[in-house]
């Protein structure tokens, strides 16, 4: 095979590498809890038994049948994250090339706005009929242009929209059972930078260039980590799933929840489009590092909620759960291209996982009601070399409180607040065009939430 050749068939497959970008925006570990308000101020302990409000609608939609009249709920939640990395030792990914410093890309976790909208309406005695729109899964992270990690990641963004009708029927006086089906719109970016001098490099080597680096400088323009390219990826989606659950009274006190939610399968479809020097384009060809449309299967994973809701008194009511979700669906992200570029594949392995609550509320009076309540909510990335920079997460733990104020017989409003505490966070990712990103993270989120209940008597 002559130099030629051998240039192109490793651009194809530097290409190709490029085009992965680290996939967890796409999947695990960013499900949305923060569905109501309500729920908040308990961390969301109980939420397939509580149905206090049309909010069961997300959480279990049997608990309809405990709302009697028509009710809406209007709730907003802000999600202020913080991801800080530091710097341990990142390695370029030419040996003997030293790594471009950059700076730790500031604040990564970027604040979001996440909204919810509930209305349920009984049909005789024994239907309620309810919908619901909200957001289940979403993720923002971004660092600043130029960060020592930018080969890794720049930006990354997933938004979901679900619209989520749902029957519920009282079977008997102890058992109601809950249907829904979910209608969900997904929409995604991921960027980063090209490290094009590296890639060249790399590419002249394969050749059998005795002096990479100097061709490259000299003949391209393109030095290792100083001639920055762009790539972005985005795409979108609509698919369906569904959801159902159980709720059972086991006495005038007590009563237990069990809810499901399926997977929703999507094929995103979008545009990879890149923005390259100008002797890169020279080096790899006209048919590489090119604008074109791409498709990626995602499926966005089940979970499973057991739940339960106790009086103790008048007064004072405790709650408790436990959430299984499926994340070992996350195996690998593969990346299909309308140009002539190769599939590109990236393995992730993440862990199923699992999230533990308890909670209380205490009764003040008819217009006063004030709840807390702690979780540990576990991450399913499964070690620090399967970490990425779009997701630097970890197990995190919950100390959440609430309050709900009844302003009329119709009208409640009901306030929450939550720290999470993340566990120390270290990273050791290697990416194929990219280098070893090695350092940690100091993570941790605030959650604010205010919620409008109405009863239409």
């Amino acid at each position: 095979m002559n130099k030629i050749a051998l240039l192109h068939k490793g651009a194809t497959l530097s290409c190709a590498m490029l085009l992965t970008l680290p996939a967890t925006s796409f999947a695990a570990g960013f499900a949305i809890i923060e569905q109501s308000a309500s729920g908040l101020g308990n961390a969301y302990a109980g939420g397939a038994a509580a149905a206090e409000d049309a909010s069961t609608i997300f959480f279990n939609p049997a608990g309809l049948t405990r709302l009697p009249h028509r009710q809406l709920i209007a709730a907003g939640h802000v999600i202020a994250p913080q991801a800080n990395f530091s710097n341990n030792g990142t390695q370029s990914l030419l040996p003997g090339v030293a790594v471009a410093l950059g700076g730790n890309g500031g604040n990564a976790g970027g604040e979001a706005f996440v909204p919810n909208l509930y209305y349920s309406m009984p049909v005789n005695n024994d239907l309620v009929f309810g919908i619901g729109i909200n957001a289940p899964f979403g993720l923002k992270t971004e660092y600043d242009r130029g960060w020592i990690g930018r080969y890794h990641a720049i930006e990354s963004e997933l938004k979901t929209v679900n619209i989520n009708p749902t029957i519920a029927w009282k079977a008997s006086d102890q058992l109601s059972l809950g249907f829904g089906v979910s209608a969900q719109y997904v929409e995604a970016t991921l960027s980063r930078e090209i490290d094009t001098g590296s890639a060249c490099v790399g590419l002249l080597t394969v050749a059998g260039d005795p002096t990479p680096v100097a061709t490259c400088a000299g003949t391209f323009g393109l030095t290792p980590q100083q001639s920055d390219g762009f790539a972005e990826i985005n795409g979108d989606d609509w698919s369906y799933g569904f959801n159902f659950g159980a709720l059972y009274q086991l006495n005038d006190v007590t009563r237990v929840g069990l809810a499901y939610r399926s997977k929703v399968s999507h094929e995103l479809e979008g545009d990879a489009n890149f923005t390259v020097p100008a002797g890169f384009s020279a080096l790899v060809g006209p048919t590489q590092y090119i604008d074109t449309g791409a498709k990626a299967d995602v499926d966005l994973p089940e979970s499973l909620s057991l739940s339960i809701y106790h009086d103790v008194n008048d007064k004072l009511s405790v709650m408790g759960d436990v959430t299984y979700t499926r994340w070992d669906r996350f195996e690998e992200l593969r990346v299909r291209y309308d140009s002539a570029q190769a599939d590109t594949v990236t393995p992730e392995q993440w862990d199923n996982s699992y999230r533990v609550a308890f909670g209380a509320n205490y009764r003040v009076d008819s217009g006063l009601t004030l709840r807390a309540g702690v979780a540990f909510d576990e991450e399913p990335i499964p070690n620090d070399s399967l970490r990425t920079p779009r997701i630097p997460g970890n197990d995190r733990t919950w100390l959440a409180v609430g309050a709900q104020f009844a302003a009329s017989d119709k009208m409640l409003f009901d306030v929450g607040y939550a720290h999470l505490r993340v566990a120390d966070t270290n990273i050791n990712h290697s990416d194929a065009t990219a280098g070893t990103l090695i350092g940690s993270y100091q993570n941790e989120v605030d959650i604010f939430s205010a919620q409008l209940t109405y009863n239409f008597y």
